[in-house]
């Protein structure tokens, strides 16, 4: 039998320190570059998510003639849509399984739906606001206890500036579970005026008078025609109803107007008008 050599290579302190360097630098390396990869990809999808989101939500406002509440709706689904397959494609760059991390994002979300049912009906009652709109943008609303201008209609509240230049926040499930008032949602509204005169009055001369004054406000309009009746016998005085028809941009206005100036030519032709009064009788007890 021939005899075998064996060939054994030996190896220096410095050889293997030089080899573990450059593992090390082919692991940085490459873990470098799916690093500065998914950065990348990132600050890409970010950016075309929130390019994408606006992009829709002009074309939305176009096709909707101005409405921007649907608009804004889905400019912000399409951007979170977009940031979220970002994060997926990301995360698959590093060897994660996107299938079992959606699993169990869903039984998180579960979880977490279960523990926050009250902030999920807030998301509902913001789904189902912006599907019936019962008010848009820019619309003035009485709701949930409060009156103001909205500024936005989000998936969890809705903000209002209220008269006085105060914003309020309000739970979308707070609107939507109570009674909603879109005060603008008609061209016209009417004034519901009460002016109180004595029982010693003339009421047809009363009656004359709101008459003029509306006749002379071009402002009111023509179209239905405005009411005048005695609405009912107070205890110490009789109402006269006032009810004129008015464009809503113009309600305020008119009102504060009509009150003063119906006011103004009842002091001037003679019509009183009663406060309450309470006689008192003082009896002294015999001794």
């Amino acid at each position: 039998m021939a005899d075998v050599d064996t060939v054994v290579v030996a190896t220096t302190p410095e050889a293997s320190t030089a080899a573990v360097d450059a593992a090390t630098m082919r692991m940085i390396i490459d873990y470098g570059s799916q690093a500065l990869l998914a950065i990348l990809v990132l600050v890409v999808g970010w950016i075309l998510s929130r390019w994408l989101g606006a992009f829709v939500a002009k074309r939305m406002e176009r096709i909707t003639h101005g409405d921007v509440t649907l608009a804004s709706v889905f400019g912000r689904v399409i951007r979170v849509t977009g940031l979220i397959l970002t994060i997926l494609v990301v995360l698959s760059q590093f060897g994660v399984q996107t299938t079992t991390l959606v699993a169990v994002l869903g039984a998180a979300g579960l979880t977490i739906g279960l523990a926050l049912q009250g902030t999920l009906s807030n998301v509902a009652a913001g789904v189902m606001l912006i599907i019936f709109r019962p008010f848009k943008v820019g619309d003035v609303i009485d709701a949930g206890g409060a009156l103001g201008k909205v500024l936005d209609i989000g998936l969890f509240i809705t903000q209002l500036n209220t008269p006085d230049n105060v914003r309020i926040y309000l739970p979308n499930s707070t609107i939507w579970g109570n009674q909603i008032k879109n005060i603008v949602a008609n061209d016209t509204r009417r004034l519901d005026l009460i002016f109180s005169i004595s029982y010693g009055d003339d009421m047809d001369k009363a009656k004359a008078i709101a008459k003029d004054i509306l006749a002379a406000d071009a402002r009111i309009l023509a179209d239905p025609a405005p009411t005048i009746v005695i609405g009912e016998l107070g205890d110490s005085s009789v109402n006269l109803f006032v009810r004129p028809w008015v464009k809503t941009a113009e309600y305020w206005d008119v009102k504060w107007t009509m009150i003063q100036a119906i006011k103004k030519a009842f002091d001037e032709r003679g019509i009183t008008i009663p406060f309450p009064q309470r006689d008192v009788h003082l009896f002294q007890a015999s001794k």
